[in-house]
């Protein structure tokens, strides 16, 4: 790792990708206390099944953390695991495409293991029951994970440098704005990432920023072609119930953007998009012949 003169620009790199969600006016938090994990073949550090103490079972996304993917199985998920293999800088770890690869999804097979680890003794989940479906694949709620010692587990995770500090965000339990949940955690990683801290540990600090231009260039020529693409087809997305992914088939909109469209939920009307961070009435103009609201 370098010294902290050639680690101070990281701020700005960092900045682009923390803007994932802006702060809504949401619907109370329920705490389920006394909730137990629930094993599963599919589950990551960020996404799990838990049984609540009525014996309900529910599937959480966690506010705030995206480990890196493990479980690839199509082309989505191999694009969300490039991008997130150049954001820890390790695009080019072992020498390899494979090599990286290999690293990166041992990396979320730890984020797994120690959320399973973490959440090993009854814990408190707490949730609004806002739908964070994200690929479609599984019905998902967002919610906040304390566990029996007390800790926040989106940031242990980001602290052992096995989260980003990505996704959506909002109020926490304790009625921190989102907007600070975001910044802490966003020191978490910065913290984590000097100390060499889990996926950190491979980072090769001199092509972290390349490695990170790259990703932004491929995201705006997906973009254009994708754009004109859309353009020719005729679909309607509700924006308060479509997943992840189906708000990226949109004009213009790219993964940060469908986050803060999902934390900005729900809408009455197309022009309620205008509080979502980043998204003007160029880009709404764009979206308005695409959408599906009450």
């Amino acid at each position: 790792m370098k010294t902290p003169a050639v680690y101070t620009p990281l701020f700005s790199l960092f900045a682009w990708v923390f803007l994932a969600a802006t702060s809504y006016a949401a619907e109370p938090l329920v705490a389920l206390r006394g909730c137990k994990l629930i094993q599963t073949e599919w589950a990551d550090g960020d996404s799990f099944e838990i049984q609540a103490a009525d014996g309900r079972h529910h599937t959480i996304r966690l506010y705030g953390a995206d480990c890196i993917e493990w479980h690839v199985n199509d082309e989505n998920d191999a694009r969300r695991l490039r991008e997130q293999r150049r954001y820890f800088g390790i695009a080019e770890y072992g020498g390899s495409s494979q090599a990286s690869i290999d690293a990166a999804k041992a990396a979320g097979k730890s984020a797994a293991e120690e959320t399973a680890r973490a959440l090993s003794r009854p814990f408190t989940v707490h949730t609004a029951f806002a739908d964070a479906r994200g690929d479609g694949k599984h019905k998902r709620i967002y919610a906040f994970v304390t566990t029996a010692d007390g800790q926040d587990l989106t940031e242990y995770l980001v602290k052992m440098g096995l989260a980003r500090a990505f996704g959506v965000y909002r109020e926490t339990p304790a009625g921190k704005t989102a907007k600070d949940y975001q910044e802490n955690l966003r020191d978490a990683e910065l913290i984590a990432a000097k100390a060499a801290a889990g996926a950190w540990a491979k980072t090769n600090w001199d092509k972290l920023s390349s490695e990170r231009q790259e990703q932004r260039r491929d995201d705006s020529e997906l973009s254009l072609a994708a754009g004109t693409a859309k353009t020719s087809e005729v679909f309607k997305i509700n924006p308060n119930t479509a997943a992840r992914d189906e708000l990226m088939k949109l004009p213009g909109v790219g993964e940060v953007t469908a986050n803060r469209i999902i934390g900005g939920r729900p809408y009455q009307k197309a022009a309620d998009l205008l509080k979502v961070g980043g998204l003007g009435p160029k880009t709404l103009e764009l979206l308005a012949p695409y959408l599906k609201l009450p």
